[in-house]
């Protein structure tokens, strides 16, 4: 019977996560990048080469290098949390306390934390393209929409997988013109994903979960904390181009532990831990624009 309900519960919050994650559209091929020297790291593949040169009919053609080098990147992601329930409040609750906690962890807690933390990294690349302004309008959205596809053209980043993360707000004023100016521009991105505000910063705290102040966890808008230090801003939306991100989960423990099983107390307890990484190429950085607010 314990290995059974341990079963019905991990399939089920597995499904939960993915409904729920709006950044699972950036999720890299694990096969774009090998293992590094040390456990903590990937190796990264970057090609460059020699430019076209003169042909000459005499002597034919010029020879160019060719070059393969791995950039190592660190894994920047490492968070985890235990949760437990007592044997008896489960089951004077009909099984719904334990199941119902695991099941809003992971949608209100994992997932808003982990597109929240996508977000806020990639805005603090160096030469990501930005702007900045208020949007008022469905006008005033559909022409920082524009400017921000031809910035992206002119940067020769592709055209095919580009990716709208925009905030409810502005894709409401975008749906309210309805007009041919906003439809061409909408159909040149790959897929809308409409984010919501609370996840959507240019920077953020992850709180640790012990000091004073952080023992609940999860994140916040970074606050400013001296003149060098730049508060986090409100995102009004982002471009991205698939091919420019980083994003790879290299473990994911989601344990159900039953009471039977519990060395510590009579109690469910569910022990989580997801450890990743989140970066973009350092020769593909053009493939990130970023509006936010003033």
């Amino acid at each position: 019977m314990a290995i059974q309900l341990s079963k019905n519960y991990t399939a089920l919050l597995d499904e939960v996560y993915q409904a729920a994650s709006l950044t699972s559209v950036l999720d890299s091929d694990p096969n774009t990048a090998k293992q590094g020297a040390k456990s903590n790291e990937i190796m990264i593949p970057k090609i460059s080469m020699d430019g076209l040169a003169d042909y000459s009919r005499n002597s034919g053609y010029v020879n160019g290098d060719v070059s393969l080098e791995y950039e190592t990147v660190q894994f920047n992601y490492d968070r985890g949390r235990k949760l437990s329930v007592d044997y008896l409040d489960n089951e004077e609750t009909a099984e719904v306390a334990f199941g119902q906690l695991n099941a809003q962890f992971l949608r209100t807690k994992v997932a808003p934390e982990a597109d929240a933390f996508t977000f806020a990294t990639l805005c603090g690349k160096d030469g990501i393209s930005t702007a900045t302004g208020t949007l008022s309008t469905g006008a005033d959205v559909i022409s920082a929409l524009a400017a921000a596809v031809d910035g992206m053209t002119d940067d020769e980043v592709p055209t095919e997988k580009r990716y709208l993360f925009i905030t409810a707000a502005l894709n409401g004023l975008i749906r309210d013109m309805d007009t041919t100016k906003s439809r061409e521009v909408m159909a040149s991105f790959a897929g809308k994903i409409v984010v919501p505000q609370g996840r959507f910063y240019t920077a953020i705290d992850l709180l640790d979960g012990t000091t004073s102040g952080e023992t609940a966890g999860g994140y916040k808008k970074h606050v400013s904390t001296g003149a060098s230090d730049v508060a986090g801003k409100d995102i009004n939306f982002m471009i991205v181009h698939k091919p420019a991100v980083l994003k790879f989960n290299k473990h994911i423990a989601n344990n159900i532990i039953t009471p039977e099983e519990n060395q510590d107390a009579d109690a469910y307890a569910m022990k989580y831990r997801k450890y990743g990484l989140v970066d973009a190429y350092e020769n593909k950085v053009a493939g990130i624009y970023v509006h936010h607010k003033a």
